[in-house]
């Protein structure tokens, strides 16, 4: 792979990575709280994203490793029981992302492949049987993979760059605009806490990290490739939230809740546009597993070999890492007996807190990535705040949600000194 990853490649890692099944699964969760401010909320999450992919740009810069957010925590904190816990969560999180795609997949596909007319059974069929095929796909064959990933990205963009322009033909005269009034928006603190539910939608411009050895020009290139991904993507979900909130009415919205996208196209095309945005989000889910499955389980072995995982770990079953079995199964668990507002909490909660955490390294090391001090330690406080205003916010409304979270980080830390213990030992 040495040096082969231009700019125009980089980006799309990116733009894959964030416009995978996220928008298709939390947009209409982003609807029910924040309302007629979603796209308020979809712009501070996307800043917060932006401040954080600073610190990921001086990084990769710095250090680059296809280890890569693993790598930055190692550098920053040795390979101690704190950085071995939150890395372990980096791991756990992808598995809450692949839970995230294939509940959407599972949300999006009775309404186009109904079978048994049962919502519910359709939901764990579809859901549970994404998981497997992806699974059978990665063992099978990585290049294979790689086509997948590549081909949907084309194919997703074009379809939300053109549900964009027809829906916002559609927009003139809708009555429904007035949904976007700041009279409907939430208060300040629920739109940010909106913002932070659905903040899962932006964690993938990460993945540039893993690429940061193979990129040509890095000093250029792997600073654009970050800003322009998340900039990109920051503006494509604004327009898509105003698209959505301006074509539906709040009702039609909370009823079609895990499948928003699709109605939102069925005022201006009717049910072939609810069919397209189907086929849209199936393709996109369906690619996101995929290409998580493979990131996870080689995370899991990168974890390994840091010495900060069992060493078991490091086995591999038909050329895999046992890491990918090991995510598939816990994914098939996770999907089945969690809800998607919980998934995505869980998600968020996680994700906010390891990029609070690199964005901490970030501001540790400035003096060795010759990156200014101020914006890691903004992004740093910020990532912490939301945290906090998150799970506040989270306990009056989804309990289990933040139970799951806390639980989860808690589990990382308490196995990590196990592990340590007994390695001593």
């Amino acid at each position: 792979m040495n040096k082969k990853i231009g700019l125009k490649e980089a980006i799309s890692i990116g733009v894959g990575g964030m416009v995978g099944g996220g928008i298709f699964a939390v947009l209409g969760l982003a609807v029910s709280l924040a309302k007629g401010g979603t796209p308020i909320a979809f712009l501070l999450a996307g800043i917060l994203a932006l401040i954080t992919s600073y610190s990921y740009v001086k990084l990769s810069i710095a250090y680059p490793n296809r280890g890569g957010t693993v790598k930055f925590i190692n550098q920053g904190f040795g390979k101690t029981v704190f950085s071995g816990a939150i890395s372990n969560l980096l791991w756990v999180s992808y598995i809450i992302m692949l839970s995230l795609y294939a509940s959407a997949f599972g949300s999006y596909a009775p309404n186009l492949l109904e079978i048994t007319h049962h919502k519910t059974i359709d939901f764990h069929i579809y859901a549970s049987g994404i998981i497997v095929l992806a699974t059978v796909i990665n063992y099978y064959s990585v290049a294979v993979v790689g086509k997948i990933e590549a081909y949907a990205v084309v194919i997703k963009l074009i379809i939300l760059i053109a549900f964009i322009f027809i829906g916002g033909y559609g927009l003139i005269g809708n009555p429904e605009l007035t949904q976007l009034a700041v009279t409907n928006w939430e208060a300040p603190i629920k739109l940010f806490a909106g913002g932070m539910v659905i903040f899962v939608a932006y964690e993938g411009f990460e993945l540039i990290a893993n690429a940061a050895p193979d990129i040509i020009n890095p000093e250029k290139n792997i600073s654009r490739a970050y800003y322009i991904s998340v900039i990109f993507v920051i503006i494509l979900y604004i327009i898509i939230a105003i698209v959505t909130v301006g074509s539906l009415p709040f009702s039609k919205i909370a009823t079609a809740e895990d499948y928003v996208l699709a109605e939102a196209a069925k005022p201006m095309l009717g049910q072939i546009g609810f069919s397209i945005i189907t086929v849209a989000a199936l393709i996109s889910t369906f690619s996101a597993i995929n290409a998580s499955l493979l990131g996870a389980g080689r995370v899991n072995y990168e974890i390994a070999q840091d010495d900060e995982l069992d060493h078991h770990f490091l086995a591999k079953l038909w050329n895999q890492p046992i890491g990918l079995l090991v995510t598939a199964i816990a994914t098939l668990i996770l999907v089945n007996i969690l809800d998607l507002e919980s998934i995505s909490t869980a998600g968020s909660v996680g994700f906010l807190l390891i990029f609070g955490i690199v964005n901490f390294v970030g501001y540790k090391l400035s003096k060795n990535t010759g990156s200014n001090k101020v914006i890691p330690l903004v992004g740093f406080v910020l990532c912490m705040v939301a945290t906090i205003i998150l799970i506040n916010q989270q306990y009056e409304t989804n309990l289990l949600g933040v139970l799951i979270s806390i639980s989860i980080i808690g589990f990382c830390f308490i196995a990590e000194w196990i592990y340590k213990k007994t390695e001593k030992k």
